[in-house]
């Protein structure tokens, strides 16, 4: 296939099962049919077709945007993609009104290309595919883990090299400069379909790496965290972090609310700390190989407002 007909072997196959391709002028129907070099093949892609998925005017922020891919800054408690659960109100719905007609198909069906998600109450940068030839190149630098991804994250507790209980968790490492390095496995909990949990046979491997930015209380009882993902699975900044016994504030399912010593946090910042009511996550830059153009690109999105004021509210 010319490559610039970004077209995947998913999208030709079922193209074939709809009689759209013909060789040497009969309508080939089996996906597993050998063809002969030198075959005349004529492949018949139909115009994208309308999503089932209704367009709905959400407010957006677009940091940047061309005609192959737009990159957002989602705000927490915006679910990425409509389910069962949440069939409308998601990024999804809000870019089909966004991006309108300008949507050139992807898979054959005019619908933003998800190739990354982020929890529904992370803020922050995602990319969003606006055409097969960015969902294809987009999807190909996430599997390959080349995707640059920057978090910050409130957790308790201080992460510290020196620190013998955190040397002494399977899976927990340091590099240098103070560096923590979670290598572990993750897969759906057993028990607990909307968790993740961490083993070390089977599931799918994981590495997260995060280092300390700033320290709060005395003693120090928090820390802001930079985490960077050199893979990307289900929750895995939350499940890695409480998994090193450093969950992140606000998080309902990993994190939970911790007793801090008594006097370790000034009365306006405690009220602020247990007044949070969301995982303290933000995905701050999002860096990537324009799948078209081959420019590198580079975002960064600024703390949002609640999480500003609760890091001012502990300084």
């Amino acid at each position: 296939m010319p490559e610039d007909a970004s077209l995947s072997r998913t999208r030709l196959g079922r193209l074939i099962e709809d009689g759209a391709v013909r060789v040497n002028g009969t309508v080939l129907r089996d996906p597993k049919a050998k063809v002969a070099e030198g075959a005349d093949v004529i492949i018949t892609v139909a115009v994208a077709t309308e999503s089932h998925i209704g367009a709905e005017d959400i407010p957006l922020v677009v940091v940047y945007e061309d005609d192959d891919l737009v990159v957002v800054n989602k705000p927490a408690g915006m679910v990425v993609h409509p389910a069962p659960g949440t069939p409308s109100g998601t990024l999804v719905n809000a870019l089909m009104h966004h991006c309108g007609d300008n949507l050139s198909g992807v898979g054959g069906v005019k619908r933003p290309g998800i190739v990354h998600r982020i929890d529904k109450e992370t803020s922050g940068l995602l990319v969003v595919a606006k055409s097969d030839a960015a969902h294809h190149g987009l999807a190909d630098q996430f599997a390959a883990h080349t995707v640059e991804r920057y978090y910050r994250a409130l957790v308790y507790g201080v992460p510290d090299a020196n620190d013998p209980r955190l040397r002494g968790i399977r899976g927990a490492s340091f590099e240098p400069g103070n560096i923590l390095k979670l290598t572990t496995q993750l897969a759906r909990h057993k028990t607990d379909r909307q968790r993740q949990a961490v083993l070390f046979q089977g599931g799918r491997h994981a590495v997260t790496r995060a280092r300390t930015i700033q320290r709060f209380g005395t003693p120090e009882v928090l820390a802001l965290m930079e985490c960077w993902l050199e893979t990307g699975r289900t929750h895995q900044i939350r499940v890695h972090m409480a998994h090193a016994g450093h969950g992140l504030v606000g998080d309902p399912v990993y994190g939970g609310k911790r007793k801090l010593p008594k006097g370790a946090l000034n009365d306006t910042a405690l009220a602020a700390l247990n007044g949070f009511d969301r995982q303290a996550l933000h995905a701050a830059v999002l860096g990537f190989v324009h799948p078209v153009t081959g420019e590198n690109m580079r975002f960064e999105a600024d703390m949002p407002a609640d999480m500003s004021d609760l890091l001012d509210a502990l300084a």
